[in-house]
């Protein structure tokens, strides 16, 4: 069985998706994109800037974009059993599985960028990776904490992103240092995302997702707040709410594919973060980049 998995933010370069312009479906695609947004994204996406394409309201799009119509182009070759994406992954992975529409999901993707990047200005908050530390005692130390501190991102075994304010995550790092950790390392982010902190973000957000149509998807959606498959609307909407403030469950999300009978893992968008992820759950497994042929 083959899983589609689909990335989150960090995974932009410049140059990304430059190759699939040639073909005349993704060009329209990218135009129509273009038209959206306002501006010239697919611009920025080939030839820009680093810096250009770090600004959230464009690398959140740019990746989707990336991954969408890579999807989209694939053709007859896209047959997924299962889906998953990785936090802004996870609307280019219900785009793709036709549960939600091209226009419909960037729509969402801009107002999500958008929403966060408010939430962010409005409190200065940070992430930070935590290494070589089991889950559990990563999570006690969090809620032992003073101020807002919480898991964020379960990425792998022995890798967990934590999030909350910057007080907090400085008390956190040092306690989990002592605790063992081989590293805590503070990211070069925005703000907490997927923490308490975002929910000025999540309100902007439902209203958005909730004026949206979205239908059952070609195959299962593994949702990012549980691991769990979905093919029920309304659930896929709930859970999609619950996201921005929720935790992003890769570790289980993976574990739960391969219990449901993934062989296969074909990351769709840019870089292979996903793919190095999927091997430290089960090394055996087969893990591939979808190209174009």
């Amino acid at each position: 069985m083959k899983a589609y998995i689909f990335p989150g933010q960090g995974a932009q370069f410049v140059g990304m998706g430059k190759d699939l312009y040639e073909n005349p479906k993704a060009a329209e695609l990218f135009e129509k994109a273009n038209e959206i947004i306002g501006f010239r994204i697919s611009d920025i996406m080939f030839g820009g800037t680093d810096e250009e394409l770090k600004q959230t309201n464009v690398t959140q799009p740019a990746i989707f974009l990336h991954s969408v119509i890579l999807a989209k182009v694939l053709g007859d070759d896209f047959k997924p059993d299962m889906v998953a994406g990785h936090s802004l992954g996870e609307f280019s992975a219900l785009v793709a599985a036709n549960a939600l529409s091209f226009e419909d999901g960037l729509k969402l993707v801009i107002a999500r960028a958008n929403a966060m990047q408010k939430a962010c200005e409005a409190q200065p908050s940070t992430m930070a990776a935590i290494l070589g530390l089991a889950d559990d005692v990563v999570e006690k130390i969090c809620a032992e904490v003073d101020g807002v501190v919480v898991p964020a991102n379960y990425n792998c075994p022995g890798q967990l992103v934590i999030s909350g304010s910057i007080d907090g995550i400085d008390q956190a790092c040092a306690r989990l240092t002592e605790a063992g950790a081989k590293r805590a390392l503070k990211l070069n982010v925005g703000g907490a995302f997927h923490s308490p902190l975002m929910e000025p973000a999540k309100i902007e957000l439902q209203a958005a997702i909730e004026r949206t149509n979205i239908s059952a998807p070609i195959c299962p959606v593994y949702q990012n707040v549980d691991a769990k498959p979905y093919t029920n609307p309304d659930e896929i909407k709930g859970n999609l709410i619950k996201q921005l403030t929720g935790a992003v469950r890769w570790t289980q999300t993976v574990e739960h594919m391969l219990a449901d009978g993934a062989t296969a893992f074909v990351e769709v968008g840019p870089g292979s973060v996903l793919q190095g992820l999927v091997k430290k759950v089960s090394r055996e497994v087969q893990t591939s980049s979808a190209t174009v042929a």
